[in-house]
């Protein structure tokens, strides 16, 4: 059980994620305001707001944590935004990012700007982990056409007193330039060196963001650099102007659990990480926070919507196209390039840790011993079956990479063992440390942004915190997940679309429902791929899933979306290598598919006809995420249909006007069809997020349908605070498609909980009828849900 303490927070009921820009600003999230405390909402939860990069539109690249964002409005919006949201009675929650900051502009990133200046002896060397020891800081900027990036330094100018390279400047440190003199000379006498791009993964010294050396790592371990890092947050949080913060990668730290005990000593406020976990895993019991940002919710309430019958045919299909479907093998494929390619920087760092150290003298047999100790460096990062360990507590994690690292690579046996007593015998120590932290990177890197491109057999499982091998989530698990969500961290966020997700929750629930007929939609892959491929199997795959998944589609959507997931997938093309014949190819399909009035009425006849099981998936996935254990996330947007796909396209700017609009037609009674205008969706957000608003956290209780399609309802019950029974139900639809293949309902009953007062369904106002099973009231399901897929049942 987390050892959070709600007496000490702000109650958060539900959040509403908020994505700030230039173009959607704090001053222009006031405007929200009103519509979001009718809605419901129990929270405003706001992106980054701290300075962050010149033209930044998602805010995760701070550059000044000192002060809150001027292109976002400043500290007076802020100030604004906030008093307005507790006017409305909502709480403020905003997203931090303590793991990194931008150092794409230097002279946009005064900390970073005064470290390449003045090196080791500068004030803030101490705020970023850099291995001064190794000479000057690479900064991998310089072009490159083969040769290293030498010829990228004849662009080099000095332009008011720093060097610039294009439209980048970079400080010149005191004493070391004359003027007249060659730039050239001048550069070689800087604490950094600009070198090719292309030099980054391999020769960094010091620790970004994954691979991306645009993210300079901050050291937020150390007290100073924590006080200056949050300083700004914390005293906007002393105003009383911010109630809850999410944590943006926690296990990029060096000590999380350090961290966040320093954090919440200062802060008594709602805490949630961004923490990955794995499947039946949980979050460090010592760590003072309320539980993470919702993606382990995500799995199981997606999945349970998802019909397991679908997945020999999807599997069949998948291996007959070429497509791996032996999920271990890609994931452990993709994880050993990361390691070995990507943070090859990283590898290194954590080899020269390793006893003994190697010779500098570059003799065959030490060259050797190097290189096997690295392997062993790389066996070990790609062996975690969770994200990262947590030494001393949680020593178990460590044992089994060991053990698997180890029987996957017996002749490394030796060189692991010499890790593995080092680890043991300091488990703070510097390896410990960097060990654990490059192997979340490893599993992020290797499965997230490469593998889950890779295995494509049914995308709908390929979110963050998922596991393509689990095609699908039985009621039973579904009900286990949620007690165990209730009994040990009640105050978790839970989500089902947020700016990671790669898929929104619609375009899953769509999906789901091809998971029903997935005989058919496998036949027809197989025609439009005869007629109309793209250049690689699993993008071919992934590509007819998007296609039918976020219908309506233009082509310029569609093209980035497979772009990006051919690069991350790295098959074909790359972000690194991009070859332009097979791009060019993969930018030419979305054309000729939405140019072929045959093939594209096949699609759309495909569309059509799960077209309404996906709505009946999307509202009770949300019904279930709204109203089960924890405290839900509704992401911008997503209160009406949402077709998004991976950022940025999910990104894309929300039109409040239309929710405004929407609204006021369910205020003045309206109870809208279900449609592709998503106000039933709105009109089942609004219901669920005014009626949790009186829950009591705790008090889930499964119920369980009776009759031949009792398999097809999913059904709770909670209790509202201070009530002695339950008093609030909710039931949905399961695999629709098939409910309706076997004839329906046919006499199915859900009996509600017993106790005085009559059930009351809110989102059609009707009244249930006091029919009675051995005592109790049990509505046939065939009546409760005529109107809608879905019922909230209310006891007055």
């Amino acid at each position: 059980m987390s050892t959070y303490d709600i007496s000490a927070a702000v109650p958060v009921t539900s959040t509403y994620r908020l994505q700030l820009r230039p173009g959607f600003t704090l001053v222009d999230a006031v405007g929200t305001v009103d519509r979001l405390a009718r809605t419901g909402v129990g929270a405003l939860y706001l992106s980054p707001i701290l300075q962050a990069a010149p033209g930044s539109d998602h805010g995760y690249d701070v550059v000044d944590p000192t002060r809150i964002s001027a292109e976002l409005g400043g500290e007076e919006a802020f100030a604004a935004l906030a008093a307005k949201a507790h006017e409305a009675g909502m709480a403020v929650v905003v997203d931090i990012v303590p793991n990194h900051m931008s150092v794409a502009r230097p002279d946009a990133n005064p900390w970073w700007w005064d470290v390449l200046e003045r090196g080791r002896a500068s004030a803030y060397a101490r705020c970023f982990d850099i291995d001064f020891d190794t000479g000057p800081i690479p900064i991998p900027v310089l072009g490159d056409d083969g040769d290293g990036g030498r010829a990228a330094l004849a662009d080099l100018r000095i332009v008011d007193g720093s060097i610039a390279y294009h439209d980048k400047h970079y400080p010149i440190a005191p004493g070391t330039h004359t003027p007249g003199e060659d730039v050239a000379t001048v550069h070689e006498r800087q604490h950094y060196r600009l070198v090719s791009w292309r030099r980054g993964d391999s020769e960094l010294t010091y620790r970004r963001f994954f691979d991306v050396s645009e993210l300079a790592a901050v050291r937020v371990e150390d007290p100073g650099v924590f006080e200056a890092v949050h300083a700004e947050i914390l005293r906007q949080a002393d105003l009383g102007r911010v109630d809850g913060l999410r944590i943006d990668h926690v296990d990029g730290l060096t000590d999380p659990g350090g961290y966040l005990r320093t954090l919440a000593a200062r802060f008594p406020g709602w805490i949630v990480v961004e923490k990955i976990l794995a499947p039946g895993e949980e979050i460090p019991r010592s760590w003072p926070v309320a539980g993470t940002t919702g993606y382990d919710a995500l799995r199981v309430t997606g999945g349970v919507f998802t019909s397991p019958s679908g997945e020999a045919d999807l599997t069949t299909l998948a291996a007959d196209q070429g497509v791996e479907v032996d999920v271990v093998t890609v994931d452990a494929h993709a994880r050993h390039a990361a390691a070995t390619d990507l943070l090859a920087a990283e590898v290194r760092r954590i080899c020269a840790l390793v006893p003994p150290r190697p010779p500098r003298d570059g003799r065959t047999l030490d060259a050797v011993a190097w290189e096997r100790r690295r392997d062993a460096v790389v066996e070990l990062l790609c062996a975690f079956d969770v994200y990262r360990s947590y030494l001393p507590e949680g020593e178990a994690a460590w044992t089994r990479a060991v053990e698997t690292a180890t029987h996957r690579r017996p002749d490394l046996e030796t060189h692991l063992e010499v890790i593995d007593d080092r680890v043991r015998a300091h488990p703070r120590g510097e390896l410990a440390r960097r060990l654990q932290q490059t192997s979340g990177m490893v599993v992020a890197m290797g499965t997230e942004n490469t593998a889950f491109y890779r295995a494509t057999r049914f995308v709908a499982l390929n979110e963050v915190g998922g596991d393509p091998a689990d095609f699908a989530v039985a009621p039973e698990e579904f009900h286990t997940d949620a007690a165990l969500r209730e009994a040990h961290t009640p105050h978790t966020m839970t989500a089902l679309s947020t700016h990671d997700t790669k898929r929104s929750e619609d375009v899953r629930a769509r999906l789901a429902a091809l998971s029903e007929v997935a005989e058919g939609f496998t036949e027809a892959v197989r025609r439009w791929t005869d007629r109309c491929a793209l250049p690689e199997p699993s993008l071919n795959l992934l590509g007819w899933q998007t296609l039918v998944g976020a219908w309506p589609i233009d082509a310029d959507r569609l093209t980035d979306h497979l772009l990006k997931a051919a690069r991350e997938a790295r098959l074909g093309t790359s972000w690194i290598a991009p070859e332009p014949d097979f791009e060019d190819r993969v930018r030419a399909w979305p054309g000729r598919v939405l140019g072929d009035r045959a093939l594209l009425g096949e699609v759309l006849s495909v569309v059509g006809s799960i077209r309404e099981a996906g709505w009946s998936n999307a509202l009770g996935q949300k019904a279930a995420q709204l109203l089960g254990p924890g405290v839900p996330d509704v992401y911008q947007g997503t209160e009406l249909w949402d077709l998004s796909l991976v950022d940025p396209d999910n990104r894309r700017p929300v039109d409040h006007a239309l929710r405004e609009e929407i609204l006021e037609r369910l205020e003045s009674g309206w109870r809208p069809p279900i449609d592709d205008t998503g106000a039933a969706k709105l009109h089942l957000v609004r219901t669920c997020l005014r009626a949790r608003r009186d829950l009591d956290p705790r008090g889930y209780l499964p119920l369980e349908a009776s009759g031949p399609a009792a398999r097809h309802a999913l059904a709770f019950a909670r209790t509202s605070r201070g009530a002695a029974h339950p008093d609030l139900a909710v039931v949905a639809t399961r695999l629709p498609l098939t409910l309706d293949d076997a004839g329906g309902w046919a006499g199915t009953v859900l009996p509600l909980p017993s106790g005085p007062g009559t059930w009351t369904d809110l989102l059609t106002d009707r009244e249930i009828a006091p029919t009675s099973v051995d005592g109790l009231t049990a509505p046939p399901l065939a009546d409760l849900l005529d109107h809608y897929p879905v019922a909230v049942l209310r006891r007055r």
